[in-house]
């Protein structure tokens, strides 16, 4: 690594909702990804009431996580994600 971080990958919904979230409530970021943190939290929330299973939820949510980084490169847009959720979800 060229920058000398660390990097540390969490892929379970309920290791971020149990561990991650609330380590970063009790030491909140101190940077502009602190209002990142609020719409992360937001978006896991909603995928443990599982409303990324509804095309109205996951619109809801990809509405709140394009809000997350805007200067950032993004693989896929919004429109691209939620038209293969559409096909998927055969809506």
């Amino acid at each position: 690594m060229k920058d000398k971080t660390l990097k540390y990958e969490v892929r379970s919904l309920d290791d971020l909702l149990t561990k991650v979230i609330p380590h970063f409530e009790q030491y909140p970021l101190l940077s502009g990804k602190a209002k990142d943190f609020k719409l992360f939290k937001r978006i896991c929330i909603l995928m443990e009431k599982r409303r990324h299973t509804t095309l109205t939820g996951l619109k809801e949510i990809t509405r709140l996580a394009f809000q997350m980084n805007p200067s950032g490169l993004r693989r896929y847009t919004r429109d691209e994600i939620l038209a293969v959720a559409r096909r998927q979800m055969k809506i």
